[in-house]
């Protein structure tokens, strides 16, 4: 068992890539009762869960930030970014991928033919920015975790591109790096799922642009093939 797992557990959390394994619980009358946290998530519209992710208190992160990011974008959109938590400018501003990175991954989007909220999503893994932008502690992903859960449902993408090493190894429950997962497709709930490197880190790893453009590359072809099979 992966500590990931085991942290969860602790929790009384159900992973990420379990959570739609059970049916809500239905009461005699045939109606669905509560449920747990992550089964009410998993039945919510669009409006509830926003209302619920900017009320969150699932973890400490809500307490110390501006405001939420819940994502952006069109909520029918063929491809989905997943990025990994807010930076200060997306505190800031309550939108994922602002500033020096953002206007890198707009650079990205652009080179492939796409523009922000043009058949594109962006969200992120945490909904606020841990203090001082440090890394996403495991409690924390697994607490935000079904909001994802739920938003990725209910976009019903044709692709997800998972930017950064929380978000790769959140969507496909793995502790492996990005650099070994890169250059293949995975599936995420048969989703197809390519891994690539975060912005902010290309900005700091300016040979690594190459590579992301490779998976950008791959990311273009396989979803050309889910649109004429």
């Amino acid at each position: 068992m992966s500590r990931r797992l085991e942290i969860l557990e602790e929790m009384g959390l159900t992973p990420v890539w379990k959570l739609r394994e059970k049916p809500p619980p239905v009461s005699a009358g045939g109606a669905e009762t509560g449920g747990s946290r992550e089964e009410r998530i998993a039945r919510m519209d669009w409006s509830e869960l926003k209302a619920t992710v900017a009320g969150c208190t699932a973890c400490a992160l809500r307490a110390g930030c501006t405001q939420t990011v819940f994502g952006v974008g069109d909520e029918k959109a063929d491809w989905l970014l997943v990025g990994e938590a807010p930076g200060a400018e997306e505190d800031r501003q309550g939108e994922p991928f602002v500033g020096q990175a953002g206007r890198l991954l707009d650079s990205m989007l652009a080179s492939l033919g796409l523009a922000r909220q043009e058949n594109v999503y962006i969200a992120n893994v945490l909904k606020c920015r841990p203090p001082g932008n440090r890394n996403p502690e495991p409690a924390e992903v697994a607490a935000c975790a079904p909001h994802l859960t739920r938003q990725i449902e209910l976009i019903r993408p044709k692709l997800i591109l998972a930017m950064g090493r929380f978000a790769v190894q959140t969507l496909l429950n793995t502790d492996a790096t990005i650099g070994s997962l890169r250059g293949s497709v995975h599936r995420y709930q048969g989703v197809p799922l390519v891994v690539t490197y975060h912005p902010a880190y290309l900005l700091r790893n300016l040979p690594d642009k190459a590579k992301a453009w490779a998976d950008l590359v791959l990311a273009k072809k396989t979803i050309a093939e889910a649109h004429n099979p």
